[in-house]
């Protein structure tokens, strides 16, 4: 048995990139997962509200809009799903591709580790508000840093009129601020919900694009108010040795053992 050390294919950024990144706290890279790929995801998430009302798989959590609560009769309408990828192989597969893990390590550095895969849904007329918040508020413990960073795929066309997502640039250079709460799915969020700022720029996206932002930017979403779906993944990844907790998975280090039998 012989080993063998391979660096990993690596999809780097262009000195533009970087610098907008660094300067404004985000990224888009235009049509980063392909239509197969998407296409895949798209039939495995197909009726998911009605399966997930029905049952929900072990490994799997789910936050419902909120409005079902008070109406019981009517029909459930995920918010977010977290540990995606149980549900669809074609998330789990894109969260460890290279095409991802490539702008990641450009981002972050070759370690690492699986954070998290939610599922945003935002349904047609019923995908509610995400106020305005920084990622940090909830992932802060006494033992890591903010080092994150989140890839959030479009699955549909998002704009305005369904709820894209909307930063406020260059936020990600201040520090965690204050959050108000409450019991809510998304119930960390900065003084004012989601009120209007002349400071945030509104982030339209395709699918298949992907964007890259760190767990500091302040960002939201408006309500979908649109027939038209508004589905999002974000994949969520930390650098391997930030906090004491041990890693969901490692996905990435700075080179892949290959392993080949000769006989």
């Amino acid at each position: 048995m012989i080993q063998k050390m391979k660096k990993i294919k690596q999809s780097k950024l262009s000195p533009n990139d970087r610098d907008f990144y660094d300067e404004n706290g985000y990224l888009v890279k235009k049509g980063l997962i392909n239509a197969e790929q998407l296409n895949q995801v798209e039939v495995e998430i197909e009726g998911l509200h009605q399966r997930m009302s029905n049952q929900i798989p072990d490994g799997v959590g789910i936050s419902w809009e909120e409005h079902v609560h008070g109406e019981p009769n009517k029909p459930k309408y995920i918010r977010q799903l977290m540990n995606s990828e149980v549900v669809s192989e074609g998330l789990n597969e894109i969260l460890r591709s290279n095409e991802v893990l490539g702008v990641v390590e450009s981002l972050i550095g070759p370690n690492i580790s699986l954070f998290h895969s939610k599922l945003l849904m935002k349904a047609a007329k019923h995908g509610t508000i995400t106020p305005w918040h920084q990622d940090y508020s909830y992932w802060r413990n006494p033992d890591n840093q903010p080092l994150m960073i989140n890839c959030m795929l479009s699955i549909d066309e998002a704009n305005s009129e369904n709820g894209c997502i909307r930063f406020v640039p260059g936020s990600h250079k201040g520090e965690l601020l204050v959050h108000d709460q409450a019991q809510t799915s998304f119930g960390l969020f900065l003084p004012g919900f989601f009120e209007a700022r002349d400071d945030a720029v509104v982030v339209e996206t395709e699918p298949g694009d992907c964007v890259f932002f760190g767990p500091l930017i302040i960002h939201g979403s408006s309500a979908n108010q649109s027939v038209n779906h508004r589905r999002a993944n974000t994949f969520a990844y930390n650098v391997t040795e930030n906090g004491m907790q041990r890693p969901r998975e490692v996905l990435r280090t700075k080179f892949d053992t290959v392993k080949e039998l000769k006989g």
